[in-house]
């Protein structure tokens, strides 16, 4: 025995789904562009576990993708042998949830940790494609709770860096509304909606980085909804408003999960508005017993019947990774 640890013989990592609550500044006209503030939540989240085998092998939904990042990290890390991903659990793809990320940056760490190397978070984002606007999701991998981003300068090789990140009040709790039937732009038509849009003025930035400074996150310091509320809420229906000529003129992807916020702000509410794209909107409420009573308003709307309506904690841990048959995961 000489000592050194036996490697892992899998891994298991589990990561968050996000809500992404908004951009700052798509002008960029400081040096820094995009900028962005999330949430990590409870009761969606992405789950596989990495292993050796005898031949590459993966299973599960989203499997095509879990391919391509695994080739992309045995080749950037010059990983020899044969690896097999089960994927337990995705988050909704293109629903507003930062899937594609949770993936990525699962698959990454998994065969890092296989291998007893240190986790490179956002350098493996930038490997696999991720974090070319927001870096909301590289963040709440690492650490949960609630992240604002400072954007990504010019031809930066690095996805933009982490500037706050808050734990959220434990009794509050996020209504999370799902539209099954739709999804939310992504890929070409994301990029393609994003060209599309008119000037990002500096007045407008300017209006929602005080929102989320002087007002959004002391909120949360100072376990204030109403004001966390009329902030998120202030900054959502101005976005709405910028983004609506790429979603046929209306603030929500979805019309029936605008009816139904519309009737939750209405209620009592706080803070509605949609997680990037959509279709997936949001409101938050002061504590379980309030969300209870707005998810049963909310399933009671006429427009509520095809919607997934869901009340979630938010999460103020990242990614969680389990070795097995070895060495321990590495800290993050």
């Amino acid at each position: 025995m000489n000592g050194t640890p036996r490697l892992p013989e899998s891994v298991t990592v589990t990561v968050p789904a996000r809500l992404h609550l908004g951009f700052l500044d798509l002008a960029g006209s400081l040096g820094r562009r995009f900028g962005s503030i999330g949430l990590a939540i409870a009761g969606l989240r992405t789950r596989l576990t990495v292993g050796r085998a005898p031949r590459n092998e993966v299973v599960g939904p989203q499997a095509d993708r879990v391919e391509r990042h695994l080739e992309t990290m045995r080749h950037e890390l010059g990983l020899e042998g044969a690896h097999r991903v089960r994927i337990e659990a995705v988050a909704p793809a293109h629903a507003g949830f930062g899937s594609g990320t949770q993936i990525a940056l699962a698959v990454a760490a998994g065969v890092r940790c296989l291998a007893n190397l240190p986790l490179d978070i956002r350098g493996d984002a930038v490997r696999l494609g991720r974090g070319s606007r927001s870096g909301v999701g590289i963040g709440l991998f690492d650490c949960g709770g609630l992240v604002v981003d400072g954007g990504r300068a010019p031809g930066a090789a690095a996805a933009a860096p982490v500037v706050s990140r808050l734990p959220f009040p434990e009794d509050w709790r996020v209504l999370v509304i799902l539209d099954p039937a739709r999804q939310g732009m992504h890929s070409d038509a994301e990029a393609a909606a994003f060209a599309r849009l008119p000037e990002f003025t500096d007045a407008l930035a300017g209006h929602l980085c005080r929102l989320v400074l002087m007002q959004a996150l002391p909120a949360v310091v100072e376990r204030d909804i109403a004001n966390f509320g009329a902030a998120i809420k202030d900054l959502q229906a101005r976005l709405g408003d910028y983004y609506a000529p790429g979603q046929g003129g209306d603030r929500f992807a979805s019309p029936d999960v605008a009816a139904v916020l519309i009737e939750l702000d209405r209620d009592g509410a706080f803070g509605i508005g949609q997680s990037s794209w959509g279709p997936t909107g949001f409101a938050f409420a002061p504590s379980p017993k309030e969300a209870d009573r707005l998810a049963a308003v909310a399933r009671r709307h006429p427009c509520g019947e095809g919607l997934d309506i869901r009340v979630c904690a938010a999460l103020n841990r990242g990614a969680s990774m389990t070795a097995r048959g070895g060495a321990a995961a590495p800290n993050k």
